[in-house]
């Protein structure tokens, strides 16, 4: 699964880093990154965190995540 994130939709909201702490940080201005690398915008998302990026995805209210199943 392919998981990409949009910075500039990002509300910091924080809900995509409580229900995925695996996958999602923040940078200091409270914007989404990716916990594993800060620059990515788009990262293949582990088997055993597919399920928790499922529920990131869902609970973001401005789609700033969008995931590609492949």
């Amino acid at each position: 699964m392919l998981c990409k994130i949009i910075p500039e939709k990002c509300i910091a909201c924080g809900l995509c880093q409580v229900y995925a702490p695996e996958i999602f940080d923040y940078n200091d201005d409270g914007i989404v990154i990716f916990k594993n690398d800060r620059e990515a915008l788009q990262e293949f998302v582990s088997r055993n965190e597919q399920d928790n990026a499922l529920i990131a995805y869902r609970k973001c209210p401005v789609r700033a995540i969008e995931i590609i199943e492949k």
